[in-house]
């Protein structure tokens, strides 16, 4: 008996046992990921020093002589002295990784569609951990910022690339849940960072200790299959059918009699030419992807601005930037409860939230710098990273509803490069704090406040059909059948 492929997924075992063993090594592996993300927080982090000399000391040498660093942790800025003048060069570096971040995510992408997902995560994993020990080594700045320019490119594709693996070992009823694990265990990867750093002061072991786990996830990774889908949309059936084999035997069950329905996907007149040129011709969907595209750039902007701030509050370095994390564990039953209820939906929770995220940034400039954690302005920060975070969770589910399935990856596409560019300027607002401390914090409020207003100009998608094509979003019927499912959820609400 021929199968379609999502039956084939039921018939091997919804969520067994083989594909937790798959899966949980593709989400552990977002603890690497957000130790390499999150590196320059405490690896560029600024101890307390005094000058003995006024003026303006320009060699290293004269620097050396008479700036004295409080001993109880070192840094790339005790090392090569990147202060004053100097002290844009370690917001540049987390510059660089944002932007490498940028360039993986638009060509792994694409190379993964046509090489497979497997040798592309693979490939990418081995380059992260070898640029991630050239860091831990660098002997001077410009070879530390490059490694971190290229460690952003092979972090960025092979996360992202891993996130598709882990979504493709499962059918699709559990992508919600395998998602949003993922980004969850990224969380409590920031907090794991922040206990290594504790545990390691020296730069250079902590760079060295956080990069090792890359080295274990490599090895192991080489017993992953190949992604089913990938092979399935490549009309290979027969290699499909053998691995969800192996899944359902690790799931427990006897040996099936797959059979996959042969891949036919027929394409309309228009749709083959169908890309990223088409959202800026359509009124509809290139109004949609101008706020969508805003909406990503805010959410990155404000959730990596505030991560990265943590090392400029006061208080427990550590502290700081572990709390920065496990505030977002929170974050996704909060988001994942009012998105489902019809009261609210996706529109008007995410309006909320990024607009509370805006208000606890903003309202920290009422409060005295040396207030405790409790009373101070790291609590709102912290409330505000809680918001954003949830905000984010929502905007990526929120996004693959708005779009039609034919320009899905297209508009998803286009809305993480714009979310990297919010990344790239993030690590610079922190060192506004020179003007006022209340400043960063203002600019990371305007910016949520802005985001959660136009949220409101975008279609509640709850319970809505989701468009196959560019026709849909346009068609009479398709309305209707919008309208007539909006009026029968009221009816049973």
């Amino acid at each position: 008996m021929e199968l379609e492929l999502e039956e084939a997924f039921v018939a091997a075992g919804p969520f067994g046992a083989g594909q937790r063993r798959l899966t949980v090594l593709l989400v552990l592996l977002q603890v690497y990921v957000a130790c390499q993300s999150m590196l320059i927080v405490l690896v560029g982090a600024v101890p307390e020093y005094h000058r003995d000399q006024e003026g303006i000391l320009v060699s290293r040498a004269e620097l050396a002589k008479h700036i004295h660093f409080a001993r109880n942790f070192t840094s790339i800025v005790t090392e090569w002295y990147l202060i004053e003048q100097e002290a844009y060069k370690v917001s540049l570096a987390s510059s660089l990784f944002f932007a490498g971040l940028l360039i993986g995510n638009i060509t792994f992408g694409p190379l993964s569609d046509k090489l497979g997902r497997k040798p592309v995560y693979i490939s990418g994993l081995f380059f992260d951990v070898v640029f991630g020990y050239v860091t831990a080594l660098a002997p001077n700045y410009d070879v530390f910022a490059v490694s971190r320019f290229f460690v952003g490119i092979v972090n960025g594709g092979m996360a992202l690339v891993s996130f598709v693996l882990t979504q493709e070992y499962v059918g699709k009823s559990f992508w919600s849940f395998t998602g949003s694990l993922t980004n969850l265990t990224f969380a409590v990867g920031i907090a794991v960072y922040a206990w290594l750093g504790y545990c390691v002061r020296e730069w250079r072991y902590l760079a060295f200790v956080a990069n090792t786990p890359g080295v274990f996830f490599l090895l192991l990774s080489f017993m992953l299959p190949e992604s089913p889908r990938w092979l399935y949309s490549q009309g290979k059936m027969a290699e499909a059918e053998d691995v969800l084999q192996y899944i359902a035997l690790g799931n427990g069950k006897e040996r099936l009699n797959l059979k996959l329905k042969p891949n036919a996907v027929t394409l309309r007149n228009g749709e083959s030419t169908a890309g990223i040129l088409t959202l800026v011709r359509h009124p509809v969907l290139r109004w949609r992807t101008l706020i969508l595209m805003y909406l990503w750039y805010v959410c990155s902007f404000v959730y990596y601005g505030l991560t990265l701030n943590a090392g400029e509050l006061r208080g427990n370095l550590y502290l700081n930037v572990a709390l920065s994390g496990l505030v977002e564990v929170p974050a996704f039953p909060l988001c994942m409860f009012f998105i489902e209820k019809s009261w609210s939906g996706r529109r008007k929770t995410m309006t909320c939230f990024l607009i509370l995220a805006g208000f606890a940034c903003i309202f920290t400039m009422f409060l005295p710098t040396s207030a405790g954690l409790l009373l101070g302005p790291t609590l709102l920060a912290l409330c505000g990273k809680m918001m954003v975070s949830a905000a984010f969770n929502i905007l990526y589910i929120y996004t693959s509803e708005l779009y039609p399935t034919l320009l899905r990856n297209a508009g998803l596409g286009v809305c993480s490069m714009s979310c990297r560019f919010g990344g790239i300027l993030a690590p610079f607002v922190p060192s506004m704090k020179s003007l006022s401390p209340s400043v960063p914090f203002v600019v990371f409020g305007i910016s949520g406040l802005s985001a959660g207003f136009l949220t409101l100009l975008l279609p509640e998608t709850l319970n809505k059909p989701i468009a196959e094509s560019i026709e849909d979003l346009q068609s009479h019927r398709y309305q209707m059948l919008q309208n007539e499912e909006a009026n029968l959820l009221e009816d049973n609400t």
